[in-house]
């Protein structure tokens, strides 16, 4: 008899793992709930007045071979950004300016300051820390690169990739490959040197990569992978517990109706798998109801591109903040996919909100907007006005893996060992990033065959 599985979440992680688990010999029937009316999680993807729009992630980077397989597994064909993509800006002092990408361009950058360049160059003296102790982003930014590196360069990659607050986040797991590279190497910089020779290609701390997506933006692989699984996605089915039975598992829906199963992998928010392991096991829930998820709001404009008034030729620009901004940062979401607004307009992409500043993603439609569009004319001398509009809010964003997070996943760790069938998957635990989402799935599509088959 082959095994039952449920799975719950159908964001990309459930999706994923759906998809995968239906190639394992031995898995006989498998199920995925939803508790809304919409797959994909935070992947949302619009078409709207000829406009392509992402209310989340806009992309992946091409660096991690398992979302490309599962592309071609789908019959999807990858869509590149453009080489435009590739410049990348951080408002220093009021100004936009350009991230250097290669160390003479860093020498002659206005970025940073003489002493701040200075204070850099000392990285490769400066010890590292013991592997034992468990340390902030920021405190580890200031340690090895000095303050005006963290504030300017380390605080902003923060807010763009987690919205986050440096001053909370566990660079361990956040940043494993950084954390690693100290330990493995002492400095940064000596690993990038060594790094370097051994491989005969630049080597960053930055994960490498061309930023990728689809033809429709990201939710073409969502909108694929809910096909793909068809029937056995269904959705407005939340789920409200789990409980063991002589044989596995009776998962209770919302709706009062049970379901049985030999595995249940949940995929979901930690937040919601905290609801649903309460009975089965308190400790864990407990663990999992403390992952910080902050509010944050996409706000996507569309211009007319005579009428703009600013080069619009880079991926777009992150802000510190000590800058006291009311915004994260702008994508130029046109310039970065070719086709992502109509002939002769420009789609611009601003996040507002995070850690440090949830109340800004919680303001009206109009004062948000408003406020965003202030913050870009003030930042970059945009002067037109927008002719399209939309916003998109999420109340629980992110989840931040803030000091401590190692606690959560030891908890996550006992509870598969205590509970044989349970599993747990998603952004919460292992990584944030698209990337990761799938690439964990799969690697538990492979627990499961293997541990359950």
């Amino acid at each position: 008899m082959g095994v039952r599985v449920i799975i719950i979440g159908a964001g990309i992680s459930g999706l994923s793992l759906a998809a995968s688990l239906m190639e394992k010999e031995g898995i006989e029937d498998i199920t995925v709930l939803e508790s809304s009316r919409r797959a994909g999680g935070k992947v949302w993807s619009e078409r709207a007045e000829g406009y392509i729009l992402e209310g989340g992630v806009n992309g992946f980077l091409d660096n991690k071979p398992t979302t490309l397989e599962l592309a071609s597994k789908l019959s999807m064909t990858p869509y590149r950004s453009s080489d435009e993509a590739r410049k990348r800006f951080v408002v220093s002092d009021g100004l936009l300016r350009r991230l250097p990408e290669s160390p003479p361009a860093f020498l002659r950058s206005p970025l940073m300051g003489v002493m701040g360049k200075l204070r850099l160059a000392l990285e490769p003296f400066i010890p590292p820390l013991s592997p034992e102790k468990e340390e902030s982003l920021a405190d580890f930014g200031r340690r090895r690169l000095g303050r005006e590196a963290f504030e300017k360069l380390i605080d902003p990659m923060a807010s763009g990739i987690f919205a986050g607050d440096p001053e909370k986040m566990s660079l361990k797991h956040c940043f494993p490959r950084i954390n690693a590279m100290e330990q493995q190497y002492g400095s940064l910089i000596r690993a990038m040197i060594k790094l370097t020779a051994e491989r005969k290609k630049s080597v960053s701390a930055a994960p490498g990569g061309t930023l990728t997506s689809f033809e429709g933006g990201l939710g073409d692989m969502t909108q694929a992978l809910r096909e793909h699984v068809g029937d056995r996605l269904r959705l407005a089915s939340g789920v409200s517990s789990i409980d063991k039975t002589s044989s596995g598992y009776k998962v209770l829906l919302v709706d009062g109706t049970t379901m049985e199963a030999d595995t249940v992998a949940l995929a979901c928010p930690a937040y919601s798998a905290s609801g649903i392991l309460s009975h089965l096991d308190k400790s864990v829930a407990k663990e999992m109801s403390r992952v910080y998820y902050p509010p944050l709001s996409v706000v996507a404009l569309g211009f007319r591109k005579d009428r703009v008034g600013i080069p619009l030729d880079a991926f777009g620009f992150l802000i510190p903040f000590r800058e006291g901004r009311k915004i994260l940062g702008t994508l130029y979401d046109s310039s970065v996919f070719l086709n992502r607004a109509p002939e002769g307009m420009a789609l611009l992409r601003s996040m507002a909100g995070g850690a440090r500043n949830p109340a800004v993603a919680e303001l009206d439609d109009r004062k948000l907007t408003d406020v965003v569009f202030s913050e870009l004319r003030d930042i970059t001398g945009l002067r037109a006005d927008p002719e399209f509009v939309r916003i998109y809010r999420h109340e629980h964003a992110i989840p931040q893996y803030n000091l401590g997070h190692g606690a959560l996943l030891e908890a996550v760790d006992a509870l598969e060992r205590k509970h044989k069938g349970i599993y747990v998957t998603g952004n919460a635990y292992r990584g944030v990033s698209f990337n990761d989402c799938i690439a964990n799935s799969m690697g538990l599509s492979e627990r499961i065959s293997r541990e359950m088959g």
